[in-house]
């Protein structure tokens, strides 16, 4: 069975041994299977791709920047790639506050303020965010897993080592070599994956079930909605205006890293698959994937743009504060800005959420309403994510001339199927 069948067979399993567990109710079941073995197994697995992100990032961009480095491309190329990123996130939370004011999940609540209990994390002032974009010690950024200095400082290097002459030929060649080692290792890792998959989806609905969607179906499922139609509608259609490229054929390429990024609910242990998916499947050159994946698995917030617009718009209708025309702008603004803005800062969505909120004078509180389905929500919206950086990645390629498109169009092969 190829690997892609096996990892929807274990979310199928997952989902189906994790309903029946939280069924049972059983207290011996939930402690040594559930918080036990599922647990362990599924940690460990995160844990193992987690680990080969900051190589696999640094290495990747040092290979990128460097090819770049001699052509002078790399200030276009950034360019390009962040304003697709904040338009893709605006176009996102400006679907997400129309279909939330249109379906309307949150009328009939009728709250007091101060009926829910949340304390949101102290979000960093922005002029502070955007001077911790470049590092000061590259190796404690790398230890901390900075994804935004990492970045930074490989971008340095390898334009560094582009302008190095012989010196800098040597180097590049023996980064590239890393490179072919470190993609080695990711397909080892991914043969390990629908172990992985089945105890961490296993583990999610023993604690949540199924019940824990019908509590909020209204607010779920216009998340949802919106979610599946900004993956399925407006990606395919930027990538045919702005690429020329085929969408069915792109979104039948992405299948296994759809998959794979549902199951882990992280951008970031996705982007060893993602560089993959983009290289082997897309035909992306190394040199565009190596800084478009990283930089939008750490900016590209599109899904939790659009849980913002809705968890908005579900918040002021259940205290029935009307924030108006301006209030949504202000709020697309806000939004679009923050995807970049708190990239680095650890729980991310709920720190930008409260940010919206503050800026459309609702209360924080709000976000008590929402949390008990976010994790839920939190798998497709990393699907999303991985489907915008992909997209980006694929238009900037081809208007860079480093997009094979014989690759593009041949038939899927089995790139994560063997």
């Amino acid at each position: 069975m190829s690997l892609t069948k096996r990892i929807i067979l274990a979310m199928v399993l997952g989902l189906l041994v994790g309903a029946l567990l939280n069924w049972l109710g059983n207290a011996w079941l939930q402690a040594n299977l559930v918080d036990g073995v599922f647990d362990t197994i599924g940690q460990i697995f995160v844990k193992s791709l987690k680990l080969l992100v900051v190589p696999l990032v640094f290495v990747s961009l040092v290979c990128g920047a460097g090819a770049l480095g001699e052509q002078g491309r790399v200030g276009p190329m950034a360019g390009k790639t962040v304003g697709l990123y904040l338009i893709t996130t605006a176009i996102a939370i400006t679907l997400a506050l129309f279909a939330g004011n249109l379906i309307s999940p949150g009328d009939g609540m009728n709250l007091a303020v101060g009926s829910s209990e949340f304390v949101a994390k102290e979000p960093p002032p922005f002029k502070n965010v955007f001077i911790d974009i470049f590092p000061s010690n590259p190796v404690a950024s790398m230890a901390e897993g900075s994804m935004l200095q990492i970045i930074v400082f490989a971008l340095l290097f390898g334009v560094a080592v582009s302008h190095a002459g012989d010196s800098g030929k040597r180097t590049l060649a023996w980064f590239e070599d890393i490179n072919e080692v470190i993609m080695k290792l990711v397909m080892m890792l991914m043969n390990i994956a629908p172990y992985g998959v089945f105890c961490l989806l296993a583990k999610l609905f023993a604690g949540l079930g199924i019940s824990a969607i019908m509590d909020l179906a209204a607010y779920f499922f216009t998340v949802f909605g919106v979610l599946i139609f900004h993956g399925l509608v407006v990606y395919p259609m930027l990538l045919r205006s702005l690429g020329g490229l085929h969408p069915l054929i792109f979104l039948s390429k992405l299948r296994p890293l759809m998959m794979f990024a549902f199951s882990t609910s992280s951008s970031n242990a996705s982007i060893p698959v993602t560089l993959r998916t983009a290289e082997e499947r897309l035909g992306v050159d190394n040199r565009i994937a190596s800084f478009t994946v990283p930089l939008g698995a750490t900016i590209n917030m599109d899904g939790t743009a659009i849980m913002q617009g809705v968890a908005t718009a579900f918040i002021a209708q259940a205290y029935n504060i009307d924030i108006g025309f301006s209030g949504y702008l202000m709020v697309i603004l806000t939004a679009t800005m923050a995807s970049i803005g708190t990239a680095g800062v650890p729980g991310v969505g709920l720190i930008t959420l409260a940010l919206v909120l503050e800026q459309a004078g609702l209360p924080v509180e709000g976000i008590a309403l929402i949390i008990g389905v976010d994790r839920l929500l939190d798998m497709t919206r990393t699907v999303v994510n991985v489907t915008g950086d992909s997209m980006v990645t694929a238009v900037v390629a081809k208007s860079e001339g480093a997009l094979d498109k014989n690759t593009f169009d041949a038939p899927v092969k089995p790139m994560l199927d063997q």
